[in-house]
């Protein structure tokens, strides 16, 4: 009988990479849902399926970004600094439109140029690998880089320097890894890239008219937000993902190596990618009125709603849980229940033209030149930033060396998962009471209220 406590303790380690990784996330994202208190509530659900999701997600009412919501103080906590002017995390008003209209304005360009610049710098990064054997990298991690030199050329129209690439990874590095709670954040990590933007635009050297409503320090932190944060964290994310899915499909690779011109099959592609796999997990809105979910409900103002992109992304197909680009041929992706940028009446995402035409550029370069191979797992979050190997087009690797490295990956893959389940747990407990005891949302807010002017006069940052 005294054994069966150590059989029972042995049996779940030796099982942990089945069950542990799965119920980490579960409760990560339970988590999201809790801290926001009694006021929240999630959609779709077991009640309201993809139609109240989508109604309540475009309804004017449903407008509020930070103020008043508890996962405000996570997120600001993980994106920091300048998380106040953050363009997804602003509220809305004039503010808001004046950030928003300089986004689209640095973000425009010509399809061709914008493809060019995206070729090229993965060009860059994929030089530094090995042309003449196999080589096991971390897709985001191979991405970030160019990521970073794409956008840096985008906001400096100028070539990007080693040492300002090498300043924009490590932040959205820090700030990616914090947010999954895989390693704590690094303030001061991030404030080298600070120090480093606030030089360029003090000495005007930012060729784009900036938002007139920030201070220079607010400027910073907007281009350190909106463009070497975020946006360099959702590409890399987003092309690991794509890469990782044609890695783990072999017919997939070998349709786009065989037509490299079939934009239409590309697009299938990553359509189906992001519906499997969103970079979001939950979008959040604060009600700023009273919201009406059906005919029993009514959600009053300060409700904060959690929208459940993969919950969403799997209702109304055909074996929703399985990757198959071909259902796009019979699915228009106006009709189906697939939000990659999110919807257009709330706040989508300003890259939804830029992000397919750059990614189908990259793709079709890492395509050109190696053949990827994963059996790494593959899940909407990728803490693991995505095992795969890649084989030089021209390489022909022994079949032997190439199975082991495959059940190497295998392997590491599910033990690492276990360990960083572990970490996980630790770290997100770890960040979730600092950032519960720095409120930094909160205060903000509490201390614009309290600095307030009287009734009908308007707040100088909002003029």
């Amino acid at each position: 009988m005294k054994a069966l406590p150590l059989l029972a303790a042995a049996a779940a380690v030796l099982t942990a990479p089945r069950w542990l990784p799965d119920r980490v996330v579960a409760l990560r994202g339970r988590v999201f849902e809790l801290v926001n208190g009694d006021r929240a509530v999630v959609l779709p659900n077991d009640r309201h399926g993809p139609e109240v999701f989508e109604r309540v997600y475009a309804d004017p009412a449903a407008n509020g970004r930070s103020r008043g919501a508890g996962l405000s103080d996570l997120f600001w906590y993980w994106l920091s600094p300048g998380p106040e002017v953050h363009q997804e995390h602003l509220e809305p008003g004039p503010r808001y439109d004046d950030v928003a209209r300089t986004t689209r304005r640095i973000i425009a360009g010509g399809s061709g140029p914008l493809a060019e610049a995206a070729t090229r710098a993965t060009a860059a990064a994929l030089d530094a690998l090995p042309a003449d054997r196999v080589s096991l990298v971390r897709l985001r991690d191979l991405m970030m880089p160019v990521w970073a030199e794409f956008f840096y050329e985008l906001v400096f129209r100028a070539p990007c320097p080693p040492h300002a690439r090498d300043l924009i990874v490590g932040h959205a590095d820090d700030v990616v890894t914090s947010l999954k709670c895989t390693g704590l954040r690094h303030p001061r990590r991030r404030a080298r890239l600070t120090r480093y933007l606030r030089a360029r635009v003090e000495a005007g050297e930012v060729p784009h008219e900036l938002p007139a409503s920030l201070t220079v320090s607010e400027q910073v932190h907007y281009l350190q937000g909106t463009f070497f944060n975020t946006a360099v964290v959702q590409m890399s994310e987003a092309t690991a993902h794509l890469l990782l899915a044609i890695a783990q499909h072999p017919d997939v690779q070998r349709r786009l190596v065989a037509e490299p011109d079939d934009d239409r099959y590309l697009d299938h592609v990553m359509d189906e990618t992001t519906r499997l796999y969103p970079l979001f997990g939950i979008a959040h809105r604060i009600t700023t009125d009273a919201v009406r979910v059906d005919d029993d409900t009514v959600l009053p103002p300060g409700s904060v709603v959690c929208f459940s992109y993969p919950d969403y992304h799997v209702t109304g197909y055909d074996r929703p849980h399985e990757f198959d680009p071909d259902r796009w041929e019979r699915t228009s992706v106006r009709r189906a229940h697939h939000i990659p940028f999110g919807v257009a009446a709330n706040r989508p995402c300003p890259a939804w033209r830029l992000a397919p035409l750059v990614m189908r550029a990259s793709t079709r370069e890492v395509l050109r030149r190696f053949r990827l191979e994963s059996t790494a797992s593959h899940t909407r979050s990728i803490p693991h930033r995505a095992p795969c190997l890649l084989v030089p087009s021209r390489a022909t690797p022994r079949p032997g060396s190439l199975r082991a490295l495959r059940l190497f990956v295998r392997l590491r893959d599910r033990w690492e998962d276990v360990a960083r389940s572990v970490v996980q747990l630790v770290l997100g407990t770890v960040m979730v009471l600092d950032a519960r005891r720095l409120r930094l949302a909160t205060r903000y807010f509490e201390t614009s209220d309290s600095a307030a002017p009287p009734a009908g006069r308007c707040p100088v940052a909002h003029r």
